[in-house]
């Protein structure tokens, strides 16, 4: 698939289910996305939101969907990967900043509550509570999924993207990074 079709794609997810805003056309109650991508190296002649860093464990080629669900009872992302490694365990997470030719250029994981200290390595903050934290194993195919439910919602424009890691938990050497545009509710 073409870069650009995921985000025609993305378009018309949100045209046709909320107005065109993100959020519901009556009330503002609720924000609904859905994205996709191919994974590409940021040196592809054709650019993707989804950029692999190693294409051993994270191919070219391979796809990415994201899906983001936020109400007043909290936020729930979903992702589903395929074409990856064969029954590899990943790390993902939600990052602060869109994805880079660089792999730090996502900078750290989301959080509800944030760190004072950062780079966060303090379990207090760094946990599946306070980030959303997609972890999978893929299968003999190489595809895996994985959704996170909190009562909590995103700050607007404090969250950007997501990255797979080689190891599962708190973090792990940055091994692909797929930049979502994930929203959030008015405040009141």
């Amino acid at each position: 698939m073409v870069a650009g079709m995921a985000v025609a794609g993305l378009t018309a997810a949100l045209l046709a289910t909320t107005g065109g805003t993100g959020h519901s056309a009556a009330a503002a109650d609720y924000y609904w996305m859905r994205a996709e991508a191919t994974f590409a190296p940021p040196s592809a002649l054709i650019p993707s939101t989804a950029k692999t860093y190693d294409l051993g464990l994270v191919p070219a080629a391979g796809w990415v969907e994201v899906r983001q669900h936020t109400d007043e009872r909290g936020t729930k992302v979903a992702l589903r990967v395929k074409g990856l490694k064969p029954g590899y365990a990943y790390g993902a997470h939600v990052h602060q900043k869109p994805c880079g030719t660089d792999p730090m250029d996502a900078g750290g994981h989301y959080q509800n509550k944030v760190d004072p200290v950062q780079p966060s390595k303090d379990p207090k903050y760094l946990n599946a509570d306070n980030e959303i934290w997609l972890d999978f194993t893929t299968d003999e195919a190489g595809n895996g999924k994985a959704a996170a439910h909190h009562s909590w919602n995103f700050r607007r424009g404090a969250a950007a993207s997501v990255v797979l890691h080689r190891e599962q938990g708190g973090a792990g050497d940055r091994l692909a990074c797929f930049t979502v545009p994930f929203g959030s509710l008015p405040r009141a």
